[in-house]
This record gives C-alpha cells, structure tokens and sequence, in this order.
C-alpha cells in the first residue's frame, strides 16, 4: 500500500485528537518532501506504523512518530548508542538504537513526545522503548527508556550498554 494512502487512513482514525491539523495540509507538504515519505517508509518496514503525532506552532512542523502498539518489532534487542556497543565485550546485540534512528533518518522520541503518545492510546504495555538521554545521564554510562504499566507511563534508568529482547525505540521526524 502506497506510504501516502496508509498515512491518510491512519490520521483518519485519530481525527478530532488533533486540534487545528488537517490531512490536506500534511498531504500537500508530503507531496512535495519525498525524503520524508522515504523516513517515513523506512519507520513502516521497520514495523513503527508511522502517524501524525503534533504540530509545532512556532516551528511550523508537523511531528510524526511510531505508533505501534509495541516498541517497533525491527528496532528490539539493541543498546543504547555506539559507544555502548562499542564498550560490551560479551553477548554484543546487533546494534544500538542510536546508530539504527541515524540509518532510518530519525531521532529517537523524547520523553515529552512519548507522554503525548500515550495521550492516543496504551502503548507499550509488554515492550519497552529507549528515549532520548541527557548528556549528563549518558556521560555516566546510563541511558533512559519508558513503558506504560498499571495505567501510569514510568521512565526508568538502565546501564547504555544493556538490550532486551522486548526494548527497542520509538522515534520522531519532523516535516
């Protein structure tokens, strides 16, 4: 199915949970912007089902990210950024989650833009995704990721270095 018809479906199912954006607009800056699209059907294969998530005013930017129900199926068992995979000596995942959202030509999501995930729905309620870290955490060797358990989203602390089959990464692209 072509990226654009999946995009319009998918925002068709969450109107009204986006005030002041309209498909046409999204539609006809997508149009226009093939290296978004191609992020955006790099997300898809990855198994991220892309969609609208915000419009920033001041930026004048619409916000997608991955709205699976699950951290994305192609983007689990990883750590956190190259050096993390870099520094493991034993039981090396295949990547990071840095390095991966660098190949798609996306930013892992930030806690701000997870909350306002949740705000459409229940995500993560058996997987786990990475967010972005502050410097101040990573220089320390730690790495943030969040989930959303007992109807309540926690953000929680792990070594960069770690991975887990069912921790993977959301992430973000700006149009």
């Amino acid at each position: 199915m072509d990226m654009l018809v999946t995009l319009r479906y998918r925002f068709g199912e969450k109107k009204g949970k986006l005030k002041n954006v309209q498909w046409e607009k999204i539609s006809e800056r997508l149009e226009k912007n093939n290296q978004v699209l191609e992020v955006l059907s790099r997300m898809e294969e990855t198994g991220g089902e892309p969609d609208v998530l915000d419009y920033d005013e001041q930026a004048d930017e619409y916000i997608f990210c991955d709205f699976s129900p699950e951290s994305p199926k192609g983007r689990r068992s990883l750590c956190y950024d190259g050096e993390a995979l870099f520094l493991r000596k034993r039981n090396k995942p295949c990547g990071s989650a840095l390095e991966m959202a660098k190949e798609i030509g996306i930013e892992i999501m930030t806690a701000e833009e997870y909350r306002r995930l949740q705000e459409f729905g229940e995500y993560d309620m058996k997987t786990s995704s990475w967010i972005r870290t502050p410097d101040d955490i990573r220089r320390l060797g730690g790495a943030l990721f969040c989930d959303r358990r007992y109807n309540h989203v926690f953000t929680y602390h792990n070594g960069a270095a770690s991975y887990y089959e069912s921790r993977g990464f959301r992430g973000s692209v700006r149009l």
